[in-house]
């Protein structure tokens, strides 16, 4: 799930300002910022409650079942297009492929509420870490399953830096070195032995933007079925 942080309250005011806008409506997103407790119904109405109090007008609020969802933020700009239209923007508590996604639904200028921080997994109930860039050239196959590029702050990919010491990581002191976690993991599955180091990434294969046409490709595979 995509992690989000609330963005400084006096930048979004200054957004808003930015903008004339003394009217706003308000979406939020049923996924991940509800999840994150950054972009739900409670925070939508907290913003809301803000707002009102430094005297601007909420126009009406939302929160879509997934703000990144196209077509279920279209259905949810027509739910409430009366509110929208007389609002002067829209700001947005979800991450920035919401905002975005908002700002292809409607022609009200559109400001976001949020940080988008990472792409999390969650731990447990609150409680989300960073582990995959979406880099496009995985070597999880090689690292037993721990991701280098991310969980090592370097980034390194063979081994720890100068700076590990008994083990720990220089950066996050608190935290095992990445590489002793992932040589640990290889050798209690019998591959240490066999572990050869691993090529510098190929940062040609994350393109972007990038576009995955899941339809496209099904029809490819079907017509060559089919031949």
């Amino acid at each position: 799930m995509i992690i989000t942080r609330p963005r400084e309250w006096e930048r979004v005011r200054a957004q808003l300002a930015d903008l004339g806008a003394t009217r706003v409506f308000i979406t939020g997103c049923g996924q991940c910022a509800t999840v994150a407790n950054t972009g739900g119904e409670t925070e939508v109405l907290e913003a809301k409650e803000r707002l009102e109090s430094e005297g601007l007008v909420v126009t009406g609020w939302s929160v879509g079942e997934v703000a990144c969802h196209s077509g279920g933020e279209r259905l949810e700009v027509r739910k409430h297009a009366g509110e929208i239209e007389s609002a002067d923007a829209v700001l947005v508590l979800a991450c920035g492929a919401g905002v975005q996604t908002m700002a292809d639904a409607t022609s009200k200028p559109v400001t976001p509420g949020l940080e988008s921080v990472f792409l999390g997994n969650v731990v447990r109930h609150g409680v989300f870490e960073e582990r995959c860039q979406m880099c496009g050239d995985c070597v999880l196959d090689r690292t037993a399953g721990i991701c280098p590029v991310t969980t090592c702050p370097k980034g390194l990919l063979n081994g720890p830096c100068g700076g590990m010491w008994n083990g720990m990581c220089e950066v996050v002191t608190d935290r095992e070195c990445t590489h002793v976690l992932i040589r640990r993991r290889l050798a209690e599955q019998g591959r240490a032995a066999k572990a050869e180091p691993l090529p510098p990434k190929d940062y040609s294969k994350k393109l972007k933007p990038g576009r995955v046409d899941i339809r496209a490709a099904h029809r490819a595979s079907k017509s060559g079925d089919a031949s």
